[in-house]
């Protein structure tokens, strides 16, 4: 077995709550016997068992952060932000990623509320909010990240993804564009749809402009590349003069597709992506991007878990933070 508190007390010539004291106000304990009981600690090897002390206050100092997906810098820079912040509040960040699968997302939320969280951020995969709800009858706040949900009765931090999308295809119509995809997916994911939403408004009017719908499974590199592929592989007059990418991920995999068959961007097809991660500047050709405040985001997030974990009747609040459009060489070489 472990040394235990008890045996600590016994070492020092004290009672349990003077350690108790020691390890939580040490400020209300002499100094001579903080040093006594120290030295008892170091001697024996004591380690406080922090979860269980926690777990008997009803909370832990752990905020769970579920993503879609752990590979998108974007979410790593998300992550950053809320743990930049959170490490001042004297909290700790664990990542779960849900990897845009619902049965991998109850999982990790069942663990969070196992764990007694101190609260969890989560960037959605559907409309479903009922877990989040029970989440919140168990005393664990949730506030959505990526993700706008006015009317939910939870708090949101995300984006004006309508915005995003339409800054995207309008500075590809103004740059002379009109047979315009949209690769992106799946459907499901409320940020896509939203894209997709904002570039269809935005081309609406532009004379002879048209835009087509390229699914994907997946917000990923790989899955960009096939739908890259694919398009590459029509007859040159069937092909889009233009693309617009749901996040940067898929655009650097139609990137690679459309180099490695030869079609010049952006001669032929100008490309424009979602997120501005850093990748996006470091592409063979520069790619041009719709800039989220990620970092921003996160801590923002963060901060608001915190002020309704402390006060449970607050209202939700919903932060939009505005899009940015950044011109690189994929969409005006």
């Amino acid at each position: 077995m472990g040394v235990s508190i008890r045996d600590v007390a016994t070492r020092a010539g004290v009672s349990v709550g003077t350690v108790s004291n020691v390890l939580n106000r040490p400020q209300s304990v002499p100094d001579a016997t903080v040093e006594r009981v120290r030295a008892a600690i170091d001697a024996l090897g004591y380690v406080r068992n922090d979860a269980a002390r926690q777990l008997r206050a009803g909370r832990s100092h752990t905020v769970g952060l579920v993503v879609l997906d752990a590979r998108n810098p974007f979410f790593t820079d998300l992550a950053r932000g809320a743990d930049d912040l959170a490490a001042e509040r004297g909290l700790s960040v664990l990542i779960g990623n849900s990897d845009e699968r619902p049965e991998r997302e109850l999982r990790l939320l069942a663990h969070f509320e196992e764990q007694r969280a101190h609260g969890v951020l989560l960037s959605p995969i559907g409309n479903d909010l009922t877990r989040l709800r029970a989440l919140r009858g168990r005393g664990i706040p949730v506030v959505l990240v990526d993700r706008a949900a006015p009317g939910s009765g939870f708090s949101s931090v995300a984006v004006d993804d309508v915005r995003g999308g339409a800054l995207a295809a309008r500075h590809l119509i103004e740059t002379g564009r009109r047979r315009i995809a949209f690769v992106g997916g799946p459907g499901t994911l409320r940020q896509v749809a939203d894209r997709a939403e904002g570039a269809r408004a935005a081309i609406s009017p532009a004379p002879g402009a048209a835009l087509e719908t390229v699914p994907v499974g997946s917000l990923t590199v790989a899955e960009g590349r096939a739908a890259g592929e694919r398009i590459a592989a029509r007859p040159r007059t069937e092909r889009p003069d233009a693309i617009f990418a749901a996040n940067d991920l898929i655009a650097l995999g139609v990137l690679q597709a459309l180099t490695a068959a030869g079609v010049s961007v952006p001669g032929e097809i100008a490309l424009i992506g979602y997120d501005d991660i850093d990748f996006a500047a470091a592409a063979a050709v520069p790619l041009s991007s719709i800039r989220q405040p990620s970092r921003t985001m996160g801590a923002t997030a963060l901060s608001i878990l915190v002020e309704e974990a402390a006060d449970p009747a607050l209202a939700p609040r919903d932060v939009v933070f505005e899009p940015e459009l950044v011109v690189r060489a994929s969409t005006a070489g």
